[in-house]
C-alpha cells in the first residue's frame, strides 16, 4: 500500500462513506464499529466529548439538544447549530465528521492518513464547496479535489463497466439533497454532458414530511412540536424514517406518538400509515425531481429516447415510489447495479487513484461541468431609460470545466473613470434573484466619452472555485479577484423594500394579466434553456420590457405575441403528456 494513499470520501447528508482504490478497484473503508456507512450525525456527551457516527444517532434521539445531523444543507452558510449550549458552524461538524472517517482510514492503512478527495452535490454553489474544503482542512486533510457526487457515481459505474459505450443519466437521491447529471461513456473516457438538481431535497424531507402528517392526525403542527417539544419530534422522526423503510415492504405500518418527553407508555397513541397516504403525501415533494431532469436533458442536448440506460444512485431510490417516478419520467425502468449507498464513495476512491495515479486507472480520463451559470450584473438600455440589475452570463451552466472564458464590457457614462464588477451565479435574467457571489472595483479607466473597453475573464477549476480578472483594454491594466464573499439571505428589510418596489409597480402595463403571466411564464422558462436559446428569448424578453416601456398597445400585443409563440415551442410544460423528451 502506498504510504501516500489518497483516500475518497462521500460526506453526506444522512450517512458518509470513506473508500480507497485497492489492487482489484475500489473499497468501502469500515468505521470504528464495522459499519461501511457513518451515519452524518455528531453530538457532545454527558462528559463534554465529541461522539459521531452510530452513537450519536442513538445520543440523537434522547437528547437531541446534544446533537446535530442535516448539518450538511448549511454548508457555506453563516447558520450555526447549538449542542450542549455551544454554537458550532457547519464547517466544524463535517470537520468531526470528516476527522473520524479519517481515523478510520488510518487505523485500516496503520499509517497517516492526510488526502482525500471528497464530493459534493453537483449543485452545490460555490461558497459551499468552499465550506467543505473548509471542512476538510480542519479535520486535518489536504483536499486534493472536489467532485460532484453523481459524476463520481458515474465513474464507478465507469471503472467497473470500463470498454462500453453509453448515454446515461444518474439521478441521485439521497437523504438531504437532489442531483441529476447526463453522461457518456466512450473509449475509456467520461464525459459529463450536464448536471442540475437542488440543494435541499432528499430521503429526509419524505420522512418529515410523515412527521408532520402524523402529527397533523393529533391535531399538533411540525414546526411548533419542534420548537416546543424537541424530544417528541426527534423520537417520531426514528420511527417514521422505520416507517418509510417498512412500507416499502408492507402494505401499511403502526406509527406510535412519544410523550412530549420523548418517551413511549401505555397511552402512547398510534396513527396507521399506509401505502397510498405515504404516495400522497409525499407527491409534492417527488414533483421536484422533474424540473432538473427536464434542464439537464435539455443542456445535454438529448431527449429521454437517446438514453441507453438510467443509474440510481442514493439510499432514497430504494423506495419503489421513487423507482416508479422515475420510471414514468424517463419512460425506462431503471438500474442499480452496484450499491445506491455506497456508490459514490467508491466513485470517489477512483477519483482519488486517478489523483494519487494509480496504474488501475491510468487508461480512465473524466470530464465534468459548470452546474451553474456564472456572470455580471449589466445595465440595458430600453427606450430612453437605461435600466440597472441584469445578468449577463459569462460561462453558461454545463461547460466543461476547467474553463476560462472571458467578455468586453464597457462605461456607460461620459468621463466614466471605474466599474465595480458584481459577480452572480444562478439561472435568473434578473442579478438580485441569483447568488450574489462578491464584487470588486476595477479603477483607472481613461476619461473619454462611454465605450471604453473593459475585459472580465473567469476561470472555473475543477474544484468548483472561481476567479474573475478584469482588464482596462486600453492601459492593460488588470485587477484580479478570487471570490470569497458571498451574499445572505434576505434580511427582513430587504424584503420590505422588496415589497415596496413590487407595489410600484402596480400601474405599469406589465401588471396587466396577459402581460404578467407572459413575463413570469418566460422568466421560468429562462432559467431552464440552454445558452443558445437563451440568446433568443433574452431578445424576445428586451423587445417586450421595451415595449412595455413605451406603453403602445398594438406594439405590446406584437411582442407578446412573438414571446408566446416561442414559450409554445419550447415550454415543455405545454406538453400535455408531462414527457422530459
Amino acid at each position: 500500500m502506498d504510504s501516500d494513499v489518497v483516500i475518497g470520501i462521500d460526506l453526506g447528508t444522512t450517512n458518509s462513506a470513506a473508500a480507497f482504490l485497492g489492487p482489484s478497484g475500489p473499497e468501502i473503508i469500515p468505521n470504528a464499529v464495522g459499519g461501511r456507512l457513518t451515519p452524518s450525525v455528531v453530538g457532545i456527551d454527558g462528559s463534554g466529548a465529541a461522539v459521531v457516527g452510530a452513537a450519536a444517532r442513538e445520543l440523537q434521539v434522547v437528547h437531541p439538544d446534544r446533537c446535530a445531523s442535516l448539518f450538511k444543507r448549511y454548508m457555506g452558510t453563516d447558520h450555526t447549530l447549538t449542542l450542549a449550549g455551544r454554537s458550532y458552524a457547519p464547517e466544524e461538524l463535517s470537520g468531526l465528521l470528516l476527522r473520524s472517517l479519517k481515523s478510520d482510514a488510518e487505523a485500516a492503512f496503520k499509517r497517516p492518513v492526510t488526502r482525500a478527495v471528497i464530493t459534493v452535490p453537483a449543485y452545490f454553489n460555490d461558497r459551499q464547496r468552499k465550506a467543505t474544503i473548509a471542512a476538510g482542512r480542519i479535520a486535518g486533510f489536504t483536499v486534493e479535489r472536489i467532485l460532484n457526487e453523481p459524476t463520481a457515481a458515474a465513474i464507478a459505474y465507469g471503472f467497473h463497466e470500463a470498454g462500453e459505450d453509453k448515454k446515461a443519466l444518474v439521478f441521485d437521491l439521497g437523504g438531504g439533497t437532489f442531483d441529476v447529471s447526463v453522461i457518456e461513456l466512450f473509449e475509456g473516457a467520461l464525459e459529463v454532458k450536464a448536471s442540475s438538481g437542488e440543494s435541499a431535497l432528499g430521503g429526509e424531507d419524505l420522512t418529515r414530511a410523515i412527521a408532520a402528517r402524523v402529527l397533523e392526525a393529533r391535531g399538533v403542527a411540525f414546526e411548533r412540536a419542534e420548537a416546543r417539544t424537541p424530544k417528541l419530534v426527534a423520537r417520531l422522526i426514528q420511527q417514521c424514517e422505520r416507517a418509510k423503510c417498512a412500507l416499502s415492504r408492507e402494505p401499511w405500518v403502526t406509527v406510535r406518538v412519544p410523550g412530549d418527553d420523548g418517551e413511549f407508555t401505555a397511552a402512547s397513541a398510534e396513527v396507521r400509515v399506509d401505502r397510498e397516504q405515504l404516495e400522497r403525501w409525499v407527491e409534492p415533494i417527488l414533483a421536484r425531481v422533474e424540473p432538473p431532469i427536464r434542464r439537464a436533458l435539455g443542456d445535454a442536448k438529448l431527449t429521454k429516447n437517446q438514453l441507453d440506460e438510467v443509474i440510481l444512485v442514493g439510499g432514497a431510490t430504494r423506495m419503489p415510489l421513487v423507482v416508479r417516478r422515475v420510471t414514468e419520467l424517463l419512460g425506462r425502468e431503471p438500474r442499480r447495479r452496484l450499491n445506491p449507498d455506497e456508490v459514490v464513495a467508491l466513485g470517489a476512491a477512483v477519483q482519488a487513484g486517478l489523483v494519487g495515479r494509480a496504474a488501475a486507472v491510468e487508461d480512465l480520463v473524466v470530464t465534468d461541468v459548470a452546474p451553474f451559470t456564472l456572470g455580471v450584473e449589466i445595465s440595458k438600455q430600453f427606450g430612453t431609460e437605461r435600466r440597472d440589475g441584469y445578468f449577463d452570463a459569462v460561462i453558461d451552466r454545463n461547460t466543461t470545466v476547467p474553463v476560462s472564458r472571458v467578455k468586453r464590457y464597457s462605461t456607460v457614462h461620459p468621463n466614466q473613470t471605474s466599474i465595480v464588477v458584481q459577480v452572480y451565479q444562478g439561472e435568473s435574467r434578473r442579478a438580485a434573484e441569483n447568488l450574489r457571489l462578491g464584487e470588486f472595483e476595477v479603477k483607472g479607466i481613461p476619461p473619454g466619452p462611454p465605450g471604453e473597453g473593459v475585459d472580465v475573464r473567469f476561470s472555473y477549476d475543477l474544484n468548483g472555485v472561481l476567479e474573475v480578472e478584469a482588464t482596462v483594454v486600453s492601459t492593460r491594466k488588470t485587477v484580479t479577484h478570487v471570490i470569497a464573499k458571498h451574499a445572505r439571505g434576505m434580511t427582513e428589510d430587504q424584503i420590505r423594500a422588496a415589497v415596496r418596489a413590487m407595489a410600484r409597480l402596480k400601474t405599469h402595463p406589465r401588471d396587466e394579466e396577459a402581460n404578467r403571466l407572459v413575463l413570469l411564464r418566460a422568466e421560468r422558462l429562462y432559467q431552464e434553456l440552454p445558452a443558445e436559446l437563451r440568446q433568443s428569448l433574452t431578445m424576445l424578453l428586451d423587445g417586450y420590457e421595451t415595449a412595455l416601456e413605451g406603453r403602445d398597445k398594438e406594439t405590446i400585443a406584437r411582442y407578446r405575441g412573438e414571446l408566446e409563440l416561442f414559450l409554445s415551442a419550447h415550454d415543455p410544460s405545454d406538453d400535455a403528456t408531462g414527457g422530459t423528451a
